[in-house]
């Protein structure tokens, strides 16, 4: 059990802007055999609750953005929003992608984007990456 709490931790901390590798510790627990769907379950849900940190972060903590800990540089945000805007709520099927996911569910926040729609849509692209990789691990191993 400890082991599917630390996964759901490390992911949780992986999908914040706390770096951290659960794609790793994902391929360590599948090596020493542990169930692959309780480790799927883990993974998906402490990154996608990991989002919602980000999106609550960006709907109401923007106005600290001139503070110099802000995660975020106000060119980056701009870029992002306006790729959000560009291509709308579908592009946080993407949220998994490293860095790049992290500041979007955070403009997702920014953007106050349907609760319920943005965590859909992540749990969705996040619970497929982490099949994905699963995937790959039982192909390569």
């Amino acid at each position: 059990m400890e082991a599917y709490l630390s996964l759901f931790a490390i992911s949780f901390l992986a999908a914040t802007l706390i770096p951290a590798a659960s794609e790793v510790f994902l391929s360590s627990l599948l090596a020493l055999d542990y169930d692959p769907f309780l480790l799927w379950f883990s993974a998906t849900l402490g990154n996608s609750l990991g989002s919602v940190v980000n999106y609550l972060l960006g709907r109401y903590f923007l106005h600290y953005q001139d503070r110099k800990w802000f995660p975020f540089t106000v060119e980056n945000l701009h870029r992002s929003q306006k790729w959000f805007q560009r291509y709308g709520v579908w592009s946080l099927l993407f949220s998994w992608a490293p860095v790049f996911g992290d500041l979007l569910t955070f403009i997702a926040g920014v953007m106050r984007v349907n609760l319920i729609v943005f965590t859909l849509l992540v749990v969705i692209g996040k619970g497929i990456r982490y099949a994905v990789l699963l995937g790959a691990f039982y192909w390569l191993t």
